[in-house]
């Protein structure tokens, strides 16, 4: 076990609270201006909301009457669950044929999924959205689909990782007791790779949830998610109702802090689980 100097940890703990500190106040202040009337959000940003500031609820009334948020968070509700889901039994299925079947094809394969990681978005995304209107993908369904191509990079690359850790002994005593592959995955391998699994739905539902640019440019306004319908606060000349903005930033985050502070434990487990070498 590691061994650190009082002083070091000291200092250690120092940085880290401050890093904290840093990285909690953004939200802090959010849920504080989501509590005052929009005249006082400029003017005291930083004041908790007492007296004439504090509005109680009428932000959060008014903002969900503007934006339609509910109808938001279940169009983001089912891209988010089904987006997810699709990544992680497909990007799992691949991660196992190209470890077990080794070849030139499989090879070539990995690295294309290695290269797709480093690719920025901005670069095919006018692209993609032309395409994307062609071939039907532009609602709810299609964009699943979409999100499946940009979040296979990195999920394919951990599921090898973790997978080339699991014994072939137990996928080679599987096929004898008489499964087929398909089996021998979810039966056997599937459950073996549950951190990862865990560790993948945890970064691409953060991802997706919070993802303004891929629907802004293939959604209808119709199918908007929250962080779209978010936007539609902001009236014209540049005007925005900031206590609405704030009460609707509050409710935008809150589902996907819940989550990850139920899962958080997971993350650095399947991502050690999925850095081992073949």
């Amino acid at each position: 076990m590691l061994k650190v100097s009082k002083g070091k940890a000291t200092v250690l703990t120092v940085v880290m609270s401050v890093l904290t500190i840093l990285f909690l106040a953004p939200i802090i202040i959010i849920l504080i201006n989501s509590f005052k009337d929009k005249l006082y959000i400029n003017s005291a940003p930083f004041s908790l909301p007492t007296g004439d500031m504090f509005v109680g609820m009428s932000n959060y009334i008014g903002g969900i009457m503007k934006t339609g948020l509910p109808k938001a968070f279940c169009y983001s509700l089912f891209i988010t669950v089904f987006s997810t889901a699709l990544i992680i039994v497909g990007t799992s299925m691949t991660a196992w044929y190209i470890t077990r079947v080794k070849g030139k094809f499989t090879g070539a394969l990995y690295y294309v999924f290695v290269f797709a990681m480093i690719v920025p978005f901005q670069m095919v995304m006018f692209t993609m959205a032309k395409v994307a209107n062609i071939i039907r993908f532009d609602n709810p369904i299609g964009i699943i689909f979409l999100y499946l191509g940009f979040g296979s990079g990195l999920s394919v690359f951990m599921f090898s990782g973790f997978v080339k850790s699991i014994p072939i002994e137990i996928e080679e005593a599987a096929l004898i007791d008489g499964c087929n592959p398909l089996q021998t995955f979810f039966k056997v391998v599937l459950p073996i790779l549950k951190p990862t699994v865990i560790t993948v739905a945890i970064l691409n539902v953060m991802w997706i949830w919070n993802d303004y640019l891929l629907p802004s440019l293939i959604l209808p306004s119709e199918n908007m998610t929250i962080p779209i319908a978010v936007q539609y606060l902001r009236g014209g000349y540049g005007s925005i109702d900031m206590g609405a903005m704030m009460a609707m930033l509050v409710l935008a985050i809150l589902p996907i802090i819940i989550f990850y502070l139920f899962c958080q434990k997971y993350i650095i487990e399947g991502v050690v689980a999925g850095a081992v070498k073949g």
